[in-house]
């Protein structure tokens, strides 16, 4: 792995001499980029992991990415739509047989779209939704019907990213931090998530709450304020500040509770709906 690191860092550090290399060499770049998309197809590669110290984002697995849009050539892609497309990223599950969702244990609705890159744990389920590169959504989540996972966005294990919802991406800049749900997390409908934001485990969105990275979080028992991070079991509904000075309010987000037995019956997800 340290190997393919190093290849993918050097090829970013010489990156706008690409298109001078000869066509062995660009060869060879362009199959250590694939490498990578299988080990995160795979979930043996992640952009962002979790260790000790909280969690770590990967920048080369990133440049990887970015990579093979100089690497890969363009094609004309038939999409589950009906559609076509011509991009250089394609789609997942192309040559897939029965046999081979059946061992990966998911299930992929008509008019849901997965691009290369993107890892789903076993028994994930995906309505019509899209899925962007990079993404990794853990064992057991559901993704339901017009959601988004923006690219390299990390989604845990047996979460319900509702209908609507959007987990934005990042992929530049390449320090920026992707968007974090940890497990057993619930995202409500058309809900938004985005610059690099936290959700920690366990914790509950309301439909229709906007998180970025300055958006206020206000614990109402504690009056505690918290950024970036929504803290483990927390459950949010949307909420407003006064603004400066007499002014208009500012969109916030309100801690109302912590999550209990009757919150996790309302959110819990219909184990028939499993692969």
């Amino acid at each position: 792995m340290r190997d393919l690191e190093e290849t993918i860092e050097k090829a970013w550090r010489e990156r706008d001499a690409l298109a001078d290399r000869g066509a062995a060499e660009r060869a060879a770049l362009a199959g250590a980029v694939e490498e990578v998309f299988a080990g995160l197809e795979a979930g043996r590669i992640r952009v962002a992991e979790p260790g000790a110290g909280g969690w770590r984002v990967n920048e080369w697995v990133k440049q990887a990415i970015l990579l093979a849009f100089r690497l890969w050539d363009a094609r004309v892609i038939d999409g589950p739509w009906g559609g076509r497309a011509f991009d250089r990223i394609p789609l997942r599950f192309g040559d897939w047989t029965a046999a081979d969702f059946a061992r990966a244990r998911i299930r992929i609705a008509p008019g849901a779209i997965i691009r290369r890159g993107a890892h789903l744990g076993p028994d994930v389920v995906c309505m019509p939704s899209f899925v962007n590169v990079g993404a990794h959504v853990g064992a057991g989540t559901m993704v339901d019907t017009w959601a988004t996972i923006g690219s390299c966005a990390q989604i845990g294990a047996r979460c319900h990213i509702s209908g609507g919802a959007g987990i934005g991406g990042v992929l530049e800049p390449l320090q920026a931090a992707p968007v974090i749900i940890e497990d057993d997390v619930f995202i409500g409908a058309r809900a938004e998530i985005a610059e690099g934001v936290i959700v920690e485990r366990g914790a509950v969105i309301a439909m229709g709450v906007f998180l970025s990275a300055s958006t206020r979080i206000v614990d109402r028992e504690t009056g505690e304020v918290f950024t970036g991070r929504v803290p483990a079991g927390a459950v949010v509904v949307p909420g407003a500040l006064p603004g400066p000075a007499g002014g208009p309010a500012l969109a916030a987000a309100v801690i109302v509770k912590r999550v209990d037995a009757r919150t996790r019956a309302k959110v819990a997800l219909n184990e028939l709906l499993r692969p």
